[in-house]
């Protein structure tokens, strides 16, 4: 191939990249064609493929991990988060690893870890929603650069996750947990996400606002095939942090 052709290959794939970024089509923290995908589409050398995703890179679009890829950075001005609800592949990826392949510095602190002998009920979506105990309480707030994101809180079934209370759950998904390491047959999610505002004078605010700020609050039970409730989630995500996509596959 002429060094001419190489050129027009190598700007080609960078062009339509960056334009699968710019109008959404590739999200902050997705993954993007690797080096093998770009050659059978682009009829390229892997030296043009590596050379098309290192470029992207130095021009700050995307981030390569290794052994794992390259990955949409979050490049939005305000440096907003962007999360798709109604999509439950969506939730099998690690929250660390998330933010990771958008390019920030996560970090997460332990508020509460206890064991609820009696079990927990919650309300989603106007319907009430039980796990008997014991169940696992988890409560975490999540940062990312040094800005907290979320008031995390995940209610576990320790019937159907046996001894998870004494597990590092750090460095992987509680989703890929359930279905790997308990063989849990998953089948769905009923979620809902509302509105409130958090005083800073509340004693069970943890995000140290100084002033009143808007928050989407998230309630989410997850079901097995079998239609038991392996977890239910109760979060606060602050609402200049986050941006949320709706998608429903079923259309």
């Amino acid at each position: 191939m002429k060094d001419s052709q190489k050129q027009f290959k190598h700007n080609k794939i960078i062009e339509d990249i960056i334009k699968k970024i710019e109008i959404g089509d590739l999200l902050p923290g997705e993954k993007v064609q690797s080096e093998n995908e770009l050659i059978a589409a682009y009829s390229v050398s892997n030296t043009t493929a590596r050379k098309s995703l290192l470029d992207l890179e130095l021009q700050g679009w995307v981030k390569r991990i290794k052994g794992k890829g390259t990955f949409v950075l979050n490049r939005f001005e305000d440096r907003h988060i962007t999360r798709v609800l109604g999509v439950f592949e969506a939730m099998k990826e690690n929250f660390t690893d998330k933010l990771v392949k958008e390019g920030f510095t996560p970090k997460n602190i332990l508020i509460e870890k206890i064991i609820l002998d009696n079990g927990i009920t919650s309300r989603v979506n106007n319907k009430n929603y039980s796990i008997e105990g014991p169940v696992l309480k988890i409560r975490r707030l999540r940062f990312a650069d040094d800005v907290s994101l979320k008031d995390e809180t995940r209610f576990i079934s320790l019937t159907l996750c046996p001894r998870l209370n004494i597990r590092n759950i750090e460095n992987k998904s509680l989703i890929n947990i359930y279905e790997e390491d308990y063989n849990l047959k998953l089948s769905h999610s009923d979620r809902s996400i509302g509105c409130t505002i958090l005083n800073a004078n509340d004693e069970s605010n943890y995000f140290e606002n100084e002033s009143p700020i808007a928050a989407f609050i998230l309630d989410a039970a997850i079901f097995c095939k079998d239609q038991k409730i392996v977890e239910i989630e109760q979060s606060y995500y602050k609402g200049d942090k986050y941006k949320f996509i709706i998608s429903d596959k079923s259309l």
